[in-house]
């Protein structure tokens, strides 16, 4: 059976649901539905829209992290992120940003500099490169995220954005603190 065949999650389901009774869990799955479906989601989109007509050769976390950047530097011209931030940012942990990092310097579309004011620590910016790119690439980029969703009404998507802001701020007020 395939990953996302529905007759594979309804076994899932009812798998899950004989479990709780067996536990003598009575609770509410609608949590544990939502959090599959988010992954699976998530996952989905992430290979879909890695199939992109941009042909950069970069990978859909680095591009986000180098457009990021682009809009950063926009902003705060001359300043770069420290990988910190850029984490934070990102939503990934600070290893995963080390490494995307790594790649995108040793592709030379990033660079880092010692910071100025703390001398231990670095600020990226984007090379000429690393522009360059983002600017080649965006359209594409944006036009096959956009066919991703061109199923659903304007409507349903403004819908769906709303909902899932909305379950963001949840999940912000309920996640722990990382100071």
């Amino acid at each position: 059976m395939e990953r996302d065949d529905p007759a594979l999650w309804k076994m899932h389901a009812e798998a899950v649901n004989h479990l709780m009774e067996d536990l003598g869990a009575h609770v509410d799955l609608t949590g544990l539905e939502l959090v599959r479906l988010i992954r699976i989601l998530g996952h989905q989109f992430e290979r879909a829209a890695s199939v992109s007509a941009d042909d950069a050769g970069v990978t859909g976390p680095r591009w986000r992290l180098l457009l990021r950047l682009m809009a950063e530097e926009m902003h705060n011209p001359g300043e770069g992120m420290s990988p910190g931030y850029l984490s934070r940012c990102q939503s990934v942990s600070k290893n995963t940003i080390s490494t995307l990092l790594r790649g995108l310097e040793d592709d030379g579309l990033v660079e880092r500099a010692l910071d100025a004011a703390d001398r231990r620590s670095f600020r990226i910016q984007l090379t000429p490169a690393g522009r360059d790119l983002v600017r080649k690439s965006t359209p594409a980029r944006l036009t096959r995220l956009n066919e991703l969703i061109a199923e659903l009404t304007p409507e349903e998507t403004s819908h769906l954005i709303t909902l899932l802001t909305r379950l963001n701020r949840s999940l912000a007020r309920h996640a722990p603190s990382n100071d």
